[in-house]
């Protein structure tokens, strides 16, 4: 995806703050839920990778032989 492309982790860069002192919830809180999915799905990519190669259905072959009755 291009969003995944675009996106760099600064690792350089964190803080630490107990939970009832973050605002995030009122951040998230105030997009709308599609906005919140594509954001979810963003950092799914991250933590897993993505492969654009590898997202097809993998295909399945059999071999049949015709035989005459």
């Amino acid at each position: 995806m291009d969003e995944l492309a675009k996106t760099k982790l600064d690792r350089t860069h964190f803080s630490v703050a107990e939970l009832n002192d973050s605002d995030e919830k009122a951040y998230w809180l105030s997009k709308s839920p599609t906005e919140r999915l594509e954001a979810l799905e963003l950092m799914r990519q991250m933590v897993y990778g993505y492969d654009p190669a590898r997202t097809r259905l993998q295909r399945v072959l059999t071999v049949v032989s015709l035989g005459e009755d």
